[in-house]
Order: C-alpha cells, then sequence, then structure tokens
C-alpha cells in the first residue's frame, strides 16, 4: 500500500492530480489519499464522484484558517495508517504509466545494502497546452539530477535558510544526497513515525529540516535517475492565489504570514545552531552534523558552505 500525502490550497488541479495517479497506476487499488484540502469549498463529493474512485482519508480547511504548507502536511501526516510506503507530491502533478511500480522497484533495488532509503528529487516540469498536460523537458536517459545549495545563498549567523537547486551529473544511477524535496519524496511509510512534520515551519527551510532530520536518524537519501513524475511549476512574476501569502487569503486572517516565516527561520537555527530543539522535532543520535557537512559540504556547525558543488567522491559504493 501507498500513502500518497498531499496538501492542497486552492489549488484547481487537485482532482486532476488524484485521477492522473488513479489512472496510471499499475496497481490503483493499492493508493490510499491523504489530504488537506485548504481551499474555500469542501471538494470531498467531487472526489468520491471520480470514476476511478479513490480511497480517501480527507480533511477541509478555509485558507484564511490554513497555517501554511508543513501545518497542513503535518495534519496529512496524521492520517497515515501504517502504509507500507509513503509518496508526498504536490497538488499539481502529472504521472507516467505505471509510475508506482517504477518508484517501489527503485526503493527496493537499494534496500539490500540502504535499509531507509529515501527518493527524491525536484522534478521536471510539464505545462497545460489548449487544456491538455505537455512535459516541458524530457528525461535525456543520460544523467542523474542532484539537489545543491544555490550559487546566490550563504549560511551566515543570523540565517541557516537555502535555497537549492538541481543540476546534471552525467552517470545514470541513484547518487546519494542530502536534501529532500518537498514536492517529490517516495520512501518507507515509517518515516512518518520517526521524521514526523514540524508544524511550526512554514515554507523556506521545509526541506532542509527534513532532510537533517532524517540524515542524523540514518535514513539515505538518493537522487534517483528517472522520475516518474512531473511537476507544473509556477511562473515566476505572476500573481498565484495559490500561494498561502496572497492577499486575498491574507487580508482575513488574524495573523501575517511574515510572522510565521520568522518562526520558520528561527525554527530552523534552533534545530541546526542552537541545537535547542529536542526529541522528534531535534536532531537523531546515529549521524552527527559533522557527517552531513562532510556528505554535502552544508556545514551548519561552522557556518559556512565547504563547496557548492555535488561531490562524487562521497558516493558511497
Amino acid at each position: 500500500m501507498i500513502f500518497i500525502s498531499i496538501a492542497a490550497l486552492a489549488d484547481p488541479y487537485l482532482i486532476f492530480t488524484v485521477q492522473d495517479a488513479l489512472r496510471k497506476a499499475k496497481q490503483p487499488q493499492n493508493l490510499v489519499f491523504g489530504i488537506v484540502d485548504q481551499h474555500p469549498f469542501n471538494r470531498r463529493d467531487n472526489l468520491k464522484k471520480l470514476p476511478e474512485k479513490p480511497r480517501l482519508r480527507y480533511v477541509h480547511c478555509h485558507p484564511i484558517d490554513s497555517r501554511g504548507v508543513c501545518w497542513a502536511r503535518s495534519v496529512v501526516f496524521s492520517l497515515y495508517q501504517d502504509e507500507d510506503y509513503l509518496l508526498q507530491i504536490d497538488s499539481h502533478t502529472l504521472f507516467e504509466q505505471d509510475w508506482d511500480e517504477q518508484l517501489i522497484n527503485q526503493l527496493e533495488a537499494l534496500r539490500p545494502k540502504y535499509t531507509k532509503p529515501i527518493l527524491t528529487n525536484y522534478p521536471y516540469g510539464f505545462e497545460f497546452i489548449n487544456d491538455e498536460p505537455v512535459i516541458s523537458i524530457e528525461d535525456s536517459g543520460r544523467t542523474t539530477l542532484v539537489m545543491r545549495p544555490h550559487d546566490e545563498t550563504d549560511l551566515t549567523a543570523d540565517n541557516a535558510t537555502l535555497r537549492f537547486k538541481s543540476e546534471h551529473v552525467f552517470v545514470r544511477e541513484p547518487l546519494l544526497g542530502g536534501h529532500i524535496a518537498g514536492g517529490f519524496y517516495f520512501t518507507l511509510g515509517k518515516l512518518v513515525y520517526e521524521v514526523p512534520y514540524d508544524p511550526y515551519l512554514y515554507f523556506h527551510g521545509e526541506e532542509q529540516n527534513l532532510a537533517i532530520r532524517a540524515f542524523t536518524r540514518a535514513w539515505d537519501i538518493f537522487h534517483i535517475p528517472h522520475i516518474p513524475l512531473y511537476h507544473l511549476y509556477k511562473r515566476p512574476n505572476t500573481e498565484h492565489h495559490n500561494h498561502h501569502w496572497h492577499s486575498s487569503w491574507e487580508q482575513h486572517r488574524d495573523y501575517q504570514w511574515t510572522e510565521l516565516q520568522e518562526r520558520a527561520k528561527q525554527r530552523l537555527m534552533d534545530l541546526v545552531y542552537r541545537r535547542t530543539l529536542s526529541g522528534a522535532w531535534g536532531l537523531g543520535d546515529a549521524r552527527s552534523l559533522a557527517d552531513f557537512a562532510e556528505l554535502t559540504g552544508i556545514d551548519y556547525e561552522q557556518q559556512r558552505l565547504i563547496d557548492r558543488a555535488y561531490r562524487k567522491s562521497y558516493v558511497r559504493g
């Protein structure tokens, strides 16, 4: 069974995403959708009317009451009921045929050596042309995408939040990494218990938090050569009503989104600089931040980036 975590905010493509996942799965009967739908109207009945009959665990919340994507994803995690696998995606995702079999096969191929692997990456994009989904960039079949800190981002004493980007490595195999994409990762379901979503995060820093807490609990993060799904990326410099911070929602709230953003910024520094978080929200004891720096070049203890390139020498054969 695969538990599919989806946190949607005023997203017109939620129903498309659920239906596409079901239509293209090898075993659609093994999919369970955990959905927190932050939308002006409850869409449970719309989802239930799909001819594919999705298995739903659905929670509705008006956008003005939402505390952001990480809060919503923490609620989604509460809907998990011991399914074998966990897939987290955004609510605007396109799938390949037999995507579920592809992901399971890639994960299980790693498990003889890595007991707790996580498959993740920023997927290639798609767009709608004349209301039809069209893949923007085809996988060349020659490289593996990896995620690394953006050239224009740095650790500073008052900010641990980094921006990340993808780059091509000219090998075609799973590569060890140190970053988790919030819009796509696939792993064992027990991650929900070992690395629960921190509801006090907001948007930026979410992926770092997940990666560090998972890594220090002996989860191995892999960037996979083929990602069997695609993401509808937002256009830059364009107004999007499905941003949590959009003024149409913000004007009705009793708090400002900047308050949540600042709290999340401090929360990440509490994790990696101050070390004041404990239990599920803190670091694990299986690996250290020094181990993380060795693998990734991101040195939180010294508040510096050792280097920004993906370092193939740290691929553990």
